[in-house]
């Protein structure tokens, strides 16, 4: 993979297909990865989040998951196949894990959705091994649940809990999970279980997911998204008026 620097976040370069091929010979191999998928609200909260920061740069594959970060990479100058979205490489991969008979963990999302997407995915992914699976709300004793995936024997671990707080649980407990492969998949599970559903395809092509979603939930969403966008937008006009200057960057 071609890794590459966009706005102070490292990045990997690569389709969808190329992504699954490393995946899997990472697994076959037995070589720990630890996976991330960077979209313009991870973009933007890493600025000012240490934590989340070195929880995405320390990762071995960093995927470009939102459109708004494919275009925004693009204009740039960066050559960007495609998004490998969050939700559609889990697919991929637990095809993957199938075809392989690699095992899986779920963890994250209510009791009732991660049970309703570990029947949905075993009834579509036939002779899925599934190791396990666990609810997001375990705050209170993180060690029993990192005990309960290290002795399911799992090798690849899937969770989907929300930004940063997945990202810095995987982050603090890489070395104790016992899984061969980890990746945040954040809502993905609520997708897969029919709560919520994802948005048209003409949609996710233009970029237009966060739209869907404020649609969805005007009150709760619209503020979040207008002000993580317009941030995102400022950052591309100061690193597109550096490039044409030449003045360096200063991380904040």
């Amino acid at each position: 993979m071609k890794r590459i620097n966009f706005l102070g976040c490292p990045m990997d370069v690569a389709s969808m297909e190329g992504t699954v091929r490393v995946i899997e010979e990472a697994v076959r191999e037995g070589q720990f990865t630890q996976h991330v998928v960077v979209n313009v609200a991870k973009l933007v909260n890493m600025r000012k989040d240490t934590a989340l920061h070195e929880s995405i740069v320390g990762c071995d594959i960093i995927n470009i998951d939102g459109m708004g970060v494919v275009l925004g990479a693009r204009l740039l100058g960066h050559q960007v196949p495609e998004r490998v979205a969050g939700v559609d490489l889990f697919h991929e991969l637990l095809a993957m894990s199938a075809r392989c008979g690699y095992s899986v963990f779920l963890l994250g999302a209510t009791g009732e959705v991660v049970e309703k997407t570990a029947d949905t995915v075993q009834q579509r992914y036939p002779g899925l091994k599934l190791a396990g699976y666990h609810h997001g709300y375990f705050w209170d004793n993180e060690q029993l649940v990192v005990d309960k995936i290290h002795d399911s024997g799992a090798q690849l671990l899937f969770v989907a809990i929300t930004s940063p707080k997945k990202e810095n649980f995987i982050n603090r407990w890489r070395e104790k999970l016992g899984v061969t492969f980890v990746m945040g998949v954040g809502g993905t599970f609520d997708v897969v279980a029919g709560k919520v559903k994802r948005a048209p395809i003409w949609m996710q092509k233009w970029g237009l997911e966060w739209l869907y979603r404020v649609i969805q939930e005007p009150r709760r969403m619209w503020k979040r998204y207008l002000v993580t966008n317009a941030k995102f937008a400022g950052m591309l006009l100061v690193e597109k008026f550096r490039q044409r200057t030449g003045v360096k960057r200063v991380r904040t």
